[in-house]
């Protein structure tokens, strides 16, 4: 086994949530910090780590920018899920006292689900482009004016001091990641219970979209997410898809079959075990 064999990439800075996710879901492998989520897709695309680790959507602040047009063009493939409850924690320079801080640095996500704490201080919320290097930045200033929202983990990669701990506004803050690898690695049908992902563009008549997701009703499978996003000439939109079962299923196969009739273009992203969390956090 190479040593790539043994990296996963992540976007953002040693100490990010991802690299949190990283570390849980995979603590055997070391997780490599990416400036963007495109250079994390690049180091599966070259070899450079066998794995990525990429945030899809979030409880609070919804689906995460980029990703959606990033996947489809990247030739990666989804190979597994994870879930990360997230828990944010104010964080400055040792000796700081709360009084003290005149501005709070973070990403722009992280920001927005702890606007309680940051209206309770009065001071002024400042976007970063992550949460760990919000974190890096904290450090290095020397500033006891400027504090950040971060990570438990960042606090110890960057020796900060945690003035507030678990200050998110929802308890239910968890963020759901898909890992991509090069290699396509589908479970075999009814092996366990499984997740389709695919994208899909449908032809530019009336009620596409309805006659499209005829066939998944009709057949029984269960849609677990729709997205779309506009393509390109803003004419006819994509959609990402989610579904619960395997191509190969009799009910999802008649639905797929139905579905590529009124598109343009299917594209299935990956085939992969559910995770525990949607059994445990799911409706009941």
């Amino acid at each position: 086994m190479t040593s790539a064999d043994k990296r996963i990439a992540f976007q953002g800075a040693l100490g990010a949530n991802s690299d949190i996710a990283c570390r849980t879901a995979y603590p055997d492998m070391t997780s490599v910090p990416c400036n963007t989520f495109a250079d994390a897709f690049a180091a599966v695309q070259n070899g450079e780590a066998r794995l990525a680790m990429i945030p899809i959507d979030n409880t609070v602040a919804g689906r995460v920018a980029d990703i959606h047009h990033l996947l489809p063009e990247s030739g990666l493939h989804i190979v597994a899920e994870h879930f990360e409850r997230i828990n944010h924690q104010l964080l400055a320079l040792r000796g700081t006292d709360v009084s003290e801080i005149k501005e709070v640095h973070s990403h722009v996500h992280a920001l927005n689900q702890c606007r309680g704490l940051i209206r309770e201080l009065g001071v002024k919320a400042v976007v970063h482009a992550d949460t760990a290097g919000a974190a890096a930045d904290i450090a290095a200033w020397g500033d006891k004016t400027k504090a950040s929202i971060s990570s438990r983990l960042a606090a110890e990669v960057y020796g900060l001091e945690i003035l507030r701990s678990d200050i998110e506004d929802a308890e239910h803050n968890t963020t759901r990641f898909v890992v991509l690898s090069r290699d396509s690695d589908w479970p075999a049908p009814g092996s366990c219970e499984l997740m389709t992902s695919f994208v899909f563009r449908v032809r530019n008549i009336p009620a596409a979209l309805y006659k499209a997701m005829g066939g998944f009703a009709t057949n029984g499978v269960n849609m677990t997410k729709l997205e779309s996003y506009v393509g390109e000439g803003f004419v006819v939109a994509q959609f990402y898809a989610e579904v619960e079962g395997h191509p190969e299923d009799p009910g999802l196969k008649l639905a797929l079959e139905e579905l590529d009739f009124f598109s343009e273009e299917v594209n299935i992203l990956g085939v992969y075990p559910a995770n525990p969390y949607r059994k445990t956090h799911g409706p009941d």
